[in-house]
């Protein structure tokens, strides 16, 4: 067990996910304290996290990918992509987190997607599907896209071109929620309407400082 050492006091990593999401259920939290074991299992099979990385798997790919979260609470019946998912991030947090809502993660890479699905298989996840596929593969619609820094928006705008279901119920509008970091100015240019939010006002570590959640709707686009 890594333990983390805090102002005060040493706590386990999976407090840091408690700190910012007191009203976890207990299922939630048991899911979220099995990720370490199953990504530390099978990082050694196939490495998708960095060495350095796993060893911070709960404040740098938890719950950075649960910052989405922090901008929109899907509600029951929501459908989402995450492309380019990798190891599942940040499709695997989300759908612990959001157990109402369907999830399908697809990857070009079909070591990455044994991965996704050994872990889905051993926390116990019954609302998410993992395919290897290339974005422009998959034929289904959905009311987000999310993803993690895979690319540039103007590229993953391109990606999720096509994918999304008309209309909406939730607070936003269907549209990307993509997780981002450093400067967008450039890569804002070409989109008409976003929303972009600091992690760093709901996260107080370091590592956030510079990392973003930018919203575009699926009509934001030039």
């Amino acid at each position: 067990m890594i333990w983390l050492k805090t102002e005060k006091t040493l706590s386990k990593p999976l407090d840091l996910i408690k700190k910012y999401f007191p009203e976890l259920s207990s299922d939630q939290i048991t899911k979220f304290e099995k990720l370490e074991d199953l990504y530390k299992e099978w990082n050694q099979k196939i490495n998708v996290i960095s060495r350095k990385d796993i060893d911070l798997l709960y404040e740098r790919h938890i719950l950075h990918s649960l910052a989405i979260a922090k901008v929109i609470q899907f509600k029951p019946q929501t459908t989402v992509l995450d492309i380019g998912t990798g190891g599942g991030f940040p499709g695997i947090p989300l759908a612990i987190y959001f157990p109402e809502t369907d999830f399908l993660l697809v990857d070009s890479i079909g070591k990455k997607i044994k991965v996704v699905e050994e872990v889905s298989s051993g926390v116990g996840l019954h609302n998410l599907k993992a395919r290897q596929a290339r974005a422009e593969q998959i034929p289904e619609k959905f009311d987000f896209v999310v993803s993690r820094a895979v690319t540039t928006l103007d590229e993953i705008g391109k990606w999720a071109k096509g994918k999304y279901l008309k209309g909406g119920f939730n607070d936003l509008d269907n549209g990307l929620l993509y997780l981002k970091g450093g400067d967008l100015t450039e890569e804002l240019k070409n989109i008409k309407s976003f929303r972009v939010r600091d992690i760093s006002e709901f996260f107080e570590e370091e590592f956030f400082e510079t990392k973003k959640v930018v919203y575009v709707p699926a009509t934001g686009w030039k």
